[in-house]
């Protein structure tokens, strides 16, 4: 192998900040010297003869070196590229531990990167429920999903989740929480009682293999603008059995506006004739049908108030035993929540625990919805306390184990006090990308992209030029037709309801079938 060396490097590759040795050294005696001028100028005197020497060994030696850290970290962008399918393997083999079957003790201070990266997807699931929502007045299916459900992932650019929706979710808005629920101008076209609330999904074959198990996740839409909602809580709590959830112990109380979003339906509406609740258990009592002979996982996401009713339908899964498969397993039930309120009483919290539903809660110390209901009666006043106000309509209790995080820690972000900010869930996951356990430097691991957290906030420091609130459709949406008019376009006639075998996946379940004398045209 020829020697290495500054002159074995072909032109176009040679830096242009080295200073090659026959150019190091000019003659004294003359401004024009050439290079031989040079070279017979060191002949005759040893010292410099030997300096040129010694530079162009060293020369050699760095450009050496530097190939060799060249080549060291190929070989290491190989080694992580090849472990990919070993981080995957790892996934497999630990899923239960990310999904908190020892509460994700350990995991959280310093943070695990699989459960960054787990936690940082699921929440994408749950952003995809509003950036799926179309929640324009101006829009004839304002309320609705803006996608049809077997193309909702590909839509929105996550088909490398590995997720297919198994069906959409839909609430009747007759509900006191006018801020949660738009309505068109114009509610002729699609529904005037009824809002798309979520979706069901399943993994695909491909992602099964990967996570180890089939995994059934739920995404529930919180509110999309404001945080007045808050105030629309009837802010009191009542026993979950009255509305129909069965229940042994009537002292587990949950907040009323929670409980009657979830459970209210509307037999006149095509959408919302089915509420909630009896959405949710048919889907999974039929997916868990399906998948019988397979590991299977129940996965609950949501943010803010979506944060909730992903915790109410944990709950009503495990209180119904429907996460118990015929052969006695149980597959676990877990839920990874966002920005969310409190949803009941201590009683509620331990009938969680006493069920075995797993809850980990990622909230913004910055963030006021995570501190209500119940500001002042609440799991951090004293037990004594506590205890003698467990039976009050107003005292709250968080469920699981959160995680911490703060705005303030990203170099990113800018130092706003401003509310619906702090309880931005893209905000949220930028943090989690940065967070590495408590006293560690703010690192973005995954590379996800910092622009993300300005698609519907001003909150990204002005000098990274993105600018504040940019996510919208091209046109608003609107399309020019044949005519060469702008107009809203068509949408496909056959919308997304209720699959036909809802009745007897009802009847299973020992709801009953319900009142099936409606209005189809909404």
């Amino acid at each position: 192998m020829a020697a290495f060396s500054p002159s074995n490097i072909p032109l176009q590759h040679q830096s242009p900040h080295i200073l090659r040795p026959e150019k190091c050294f000019l003659s004294p005696l003359s401004s024009q010297s050439s290079p031989s001028n040079s070279i017979n100028f060191a002949k005759k005197n040893p010292f410099v003869s030997r300096v040129m020497s010694e530079t162009n060994e060293s020369l050699i030696a760095a450009i050496t070196e530097l190939g060799k850290r060249r080549q060291t970290k190929d070989e290491q962008t190989v080694e992580e590229n090849s472990g990919n399918d070993s981080e995957e393997r790892k996934l497999a083999e630990v899923w239960r531990e990310i999904h908190g079957q020892d509460d994700w003790v350990g995991m959280l201070d310093p943070m695990d990167p699989l459960l960054r990266s787990e936690l940082i997807r699921y929440g994408e699931m749950a952003q995809a429920c509003y950036d799926g929502f179309d929640f324009d007045p101006f829009s004839k299916y304002c309320g609705s999903c803006r996608f049809m459900h077997r193309n909702f992932f590909s839509s929105l650019g996550m088909e490398h989740h590995g997720y297919d929706v198994f069906r959409y979710l839909y609430a009747t808005s007759n509900i006191n929480l006018p801020n949660f629920f738009k309505k068109s101008r114009w509610p002729k076209v699609w529904s005037k009682n009824a809002n798309w609330i979520g979706y069901v999904a399943v993994s695909n074959d491909e992602t099964t293999k990967r996570l180890g198990r089939r995994d059934i996740t739920i995404a529930w839409r919180g509110t999309v603008t404001r945080l007045e909602w808050i105030a629309d809580l009837m802010d009191f709590l009542k026993p979950i059995s009255n509305n129909k959830i069965p229940c042994p112990d009537h002292t587990v109380k949950v907040e009323s506006g929670f409980l009657d979003l979830y459970t209210d339906k509307d037999v006149n509406c095509r959408f919302c004739k089915f509420s909630a609740r009896e959405q949710i258990l048919t889907a999974v009592k039929k997916l868990l049908e399906m998948y019988s002979d397979e590991e299977i996982s129940i996965t609950i996401t949501g943010h803010s108030l979506g944060s909730a009713l992903a915790i109410l339908s944990a709950y009503d899964i495990a209180e119904a035993g429907l996460n118990v498969m015929e052969d006695s397993r149980a597959v676990p039930v877990s839920v990874f929540s966002f920005s969310g309120p409190r949803v009941g009483n201590v009683r509620f919290k331990e009938r969680m625990e006493t069920l075995g539903v797993k809850v980990l809660r990622v909230v913004n110390v910055n963030d006021i919805v995570p501190k209500s209901p119940g500001f002042f009666l609440n799991e951090n006043v004293w037990p004594v306390l506590m205890k003698v106000a467990g039976g009050s309509p107003w005292s709250y209790s968080h469920v699981g184990v959160e995680l911490a995080l703060d705005h303030k820690n990203s170099p990113f972000l800018k130092q706003t006090n401003d509310p619906v900010c702090a309880h931005d869930l893209e905000a949220l996951l930028h943090l989690l990308d940065g967070y590495h356990g408590k006293g560690h430097r703010f690192v973005l691991a995954t590379g996800r992209d910092p622009a993300l957290v300005n698609k519907a906030t001003d909150f990204l420091k002005d000098h990274y030029l993105v600018p504040p609130c940019w996510r919208q459709d091209a046109n608003k949406g609107m399309v020019r037709n044949y005519e060469g008019r702008w107009v809203q376009p068509e949408r496909p006639k056959l919308i997304d309801d209720h699959p036909p075998d809802i009745h007897t996946h009802l009847s299973k379940l020992g709801l009953g079938a319900s009142d099936e004398t409606h209005d189809d045209h909404v």
